[in-house]
């Protein structure tokens, strides 16, 4: 696959220098700046996505007429995460 390259930056030096004080070993500037990049991308479509589910479940409720109450999904969520730590204590002791 063919690569691209991306306009120059153009950042107050001491960005640059924090930028740099950050990196890890074996870590490039742009190395670090292409993965800030990805995760950004990622942030941004997984924000968009996150948004659509609300709004497609705001439009069922409105459909259904089903809702529920903030106390309701607070609940389930608690069960939820009990159901979760109860498994993960399970497979400790085994």
């Amino acid at each position: 696959m063919k690569t691209a390259t991306l306009p120059p930056l153009r950042v107050e030096p001491g960005l640059r220098e924090a930028a740099e004080s950050v990196l890890q070993e074996g870590e490039s500037l742009s190395g670090l700046m292409e993965k800030s990049l990805r995760d950004e991308v990622n942030r941004r479509r997984n924000q968009a996505e996150f948004i659509a589910r609300g709004l497609a479940a705001r439009e069922e409720a409105k459909r259904t007429g089903v809702y529920y109450t903030a106390d309701e999904v607070h609940a389930e969520l608690h069960a939820m995460l009990a159901a979760a730590e109860a498994k993960a204590a399970g497979k400790k002791r085994a």
